[in-house]
């Protein structure tokens, strides 16, 4: 079975042309399938006053989506809303692994569209997923996938605190097939100059800022489509 996504991009900043995005085209059968063992969570919950601490702590003064730029970014991987294809269910996330960009479809014909950073190597993982939880300041443990790759995250094994310096940053939504969590996430990262890069163990990185103005627009429930980083994609003026 394949899936055909289409996203009609516009730029919004003066200077750029009208660009088609077409065909980003993947099987679903890729699907995450590695055993890991439940993770141990660290146990202590910030207030919601240190909560909002940290949100400004992670947004710029004056923060605006489409302008703000602290972390030297390339301005396309800034947030834009631009067109999407008709057909595309609003509420869904796609995630264009060539480009970088993650779209939340909308109602009405458009997306909000984000830049992201995928899976190093071969850890990426296309597939179609349902997002079954999503957390404000997240805890973090690494599987043991992780920890045999990189054992200095041993050190995490029992879980990472939340905070401006954990892995998952200060949004994370949780990628599910059914009822099984497949540890993928979309998350914020205390490493923003990592967009656009290929720099995670598997997930879905973003600008803490920006992930923090998409997740109260995600449902519980919603699909997330990750595309292959090998499907080919075209740009016409």
């Amino acid at each position: 079975m394949y899936i055909v996504l289409a996203i009609y991009r516009r730029w919004e900043p003066k200077g750029y042309d009208m660009l088609t995005r077409r065909h980003f085209i993947q099987t679903t059968t890729a699907l995450f399938s590695v055993t890991v063992a439940n993770p141990v969570f660290a146990d202590s919950w910030p207030t919601e006053a240190q909560k909002a601490e940290w949100d400004a702590q992670v947004s710029p003064p004056g923060f605006d989506p489409a302008t703000s730029n602290p972390w030297g970014l390339h301005p396309r991987f800034l947030p834009q809303r631009v067109d999407a294809k008709d057909g595309l269910v609003p509420g869904d996330i796609h995630v264009d692994a060539v480009a970088r960009y993650l779209y939340h479809i909308e109602e009405g014909g458009t997306a909000m569209r984000y830049g992201v950073a995928i899976a190093r190597g071969n850890l990426y993982e296309p597939g179609v997923y349902n997002i079954k939880r999503k957390v404000r300041w997240p805890h973090w443990t690494p599987t043991q996938n992780m920890i045999e790759r990189d054992p200095e995250n041993a050190r995490w094994a029992d879980g990472m605190e939340p905070g401006p310096q954990n892995a998952l940053g200060s949004r994370a939504l949780y990628l599910y097939v059914g009822d099984r969590d497949t540890y993928l996430r979309i998350h914020g990262t205390p490493y923003p100059r990592s967009i656009g890069g290929r720099a995670s163990s598997g997930c879905v990185r973003m600008v803490m800022a920006h992930i923090n103005e998409l997740y109260p627009n995600v449902e519980i429930g919603s699909t997330a489509h990750l595309y292959s980083a090998e499907d080919s994609v075209t740009a016409r003026s």
